[in-house]
């Protein structure tokens, strides 16, 4: 396994360039499986998730080459295989995605009950409530879903009972070949969901209201090629201008736009951290410890729960306290033990953690223990005295695509190295 080592205190200076959107991507490249004509999609970030999802895709008959600056062709001419194994589904949650596609092309999947982070229980119920409404039957057989609607989909009436990001999209991809209308109620709004939703228009799907809380779909018999490039990726500018404010530095983010973080962007200010839009990029800049600032995390357009952890260390150097409420992941405070090891002062309290700020955090030796949590550790190690040494980093390459790289070129001292 890698680690990461760095060498705290120094302010970062410069640009980072902020790669496509995870989140995006891997409904996207299952959104491949709903034709049999080539997609090529744009901006596409190296990351181990996405491998995961390639590897899966190709099982089921799709052909994947990469192209220069994160291009990928995709073509499914054929489904072969049904079925999304346990060994590749276990890896990532997000390869429940291909349940929908399958389910809307062929008629029948068969698709493991996906793994993950463990940061809390994420039920994959709603999108199998959802595909019962548009006509599918379903079973769970011995960890497996199996899916069945032979005589093809059919538009419905679908009100989640929350707005799940999974579902919304694993059901919008299946309406889009069901015949007749769907409507979607309740639904995610997050980015991510609109540019799913581009793809499948460019594609030749017929969606309206993607970003709102209710998404019209009308059935179309089938889909065709497409280019799209994929969206930029906030969690990974939230992160990074989090990355300014806790080292009082200035960085210049390229792709950036404030609106893709309005939320965080707002509490940023809140806390005294300058942040403005400039030709198309995000600038941020600290000069000095940030006002403590609560936060709560609720479904977009609230406070993103993917970057509650970096806030979390952001708040560990705040001049004051700050109260954190987590509300969509029970078991996302994993972090809090790991930044106590490095001199932060947080209590929980059920799913609030009161953090009082410090001076200054100091190096220490620290585990990862989820994607967001990994990350959260790097922001923390930037602002500390001294070495800090993070462990079981492989979680970072899940979703941030070479941040010790981007770092480095900013001014911060981090490398990697062997465990």
């Amino acid at each position: 396994m890698d680690k990461i080592l760095i060498q705290g205190g120094r302010p970062l200076e410069g640009p980072i360039r902020i790669g496509g959107a995870k989140n995006a991507v891997l409904p996207i490249l299952a959104a491949g499986l709903l034709t049999d004509q080539p997609v090529i999609l744009e901006n596409v970030p190296a990351l181990a998730d996405v491998r995961s999802m390639e590897a899966l895709l190709r099982t089921h008959g799709m052909t994947i080459e990469r192209g220069e600056g994160g291009a990928l062709s995709l073509s499914t001419p054929t489904i072969t295989s049904h079925v999304a194994a346990y060994d590749l589904v276990r890896k990532m949650r997000a390869s429940v995605l291909v349940l929908g596609p399958l389910l809307a092309r062929e008629g029948v999947a068969k698709v493991s009950l996906p793994g993950g982070c463990a940061i809390g229980q994420r039920p994959v119920d709603l999108h199998l409530k959802g595909l019962e409404e548009l006509g599918a039957t379903i079973e769970l057989d011995r960890g497996y879903i199996q899916a069945k609607a032979p005589n093809g989909l059919r538009g419905g009436h679908i009100a989640l009972s929350m707005p799940s990001v999974g579902a919304t999209e694993n059901l919008m991809m299946a309406a889009s070949l069901a015949e007749g209308d769907t409507i979607i109620a309740n639904a995610a709004r997050e980015p991510e969901i609109v540019d799913l939703a581009a793809c499948l228009t460019v594609m030749g799907a017929r969606i309206e209201g993607a970003g709102s809380a209710t998404i019209a779909i009308q059935g179309v018999p089938s889909l065709g090629g497409a280019t799209h490039r994929v969206v930029v990726d906030r969690i990974e500018l939230g992160t990074y201008a989090i990355a300014a404010a806790i080292t009082g530095g200035r960085l210049r983010l390229e792709g950036g736009s404030s609106d893709l973080i309005a939320a965080l962007v707002e509490k940023l200010i809140e806390a005294g951290v300058s942040v403005s839009d400039d030709d198309g990029d995000l600038v941020v800049s600290a000069g000095g410890r940030p006002s403590g600032v609560d936060v709560m995390t609720q479904p977009h357009p609230g406070f993103p729960t993917d970057l509650q952890a970096q806030f979390m260390a952001l708040m560990c150097v705040a001049d004051g306290a700050a109260m954190i409420t987590e509300t969509i992941f029970e078991n996302r405070f994993m972090h809090v033990s790991e930044l106590g090891r490095m001199g932060a002062k947080i209590t929980v309290h059920g799913g609030s953690a009161l953090v009082r700020g410090v001076n200054r955090l100091h190096g220490a030796q620290v585990m990862a223990t989820d994607l967001r949590a990994s990350v959260s550790l790097i922001l923390a190690g930037l602002a500390a005295d001294g070495e800090t040494e993070i462990r079981r980093v492989y979680h970072l390459d899940r979703g941030y695509e070479r941040v010790d790289e981007k770092l480095r070129h900013c001014g911060a001292v981090i490398e990697r190295d062997k465990e």
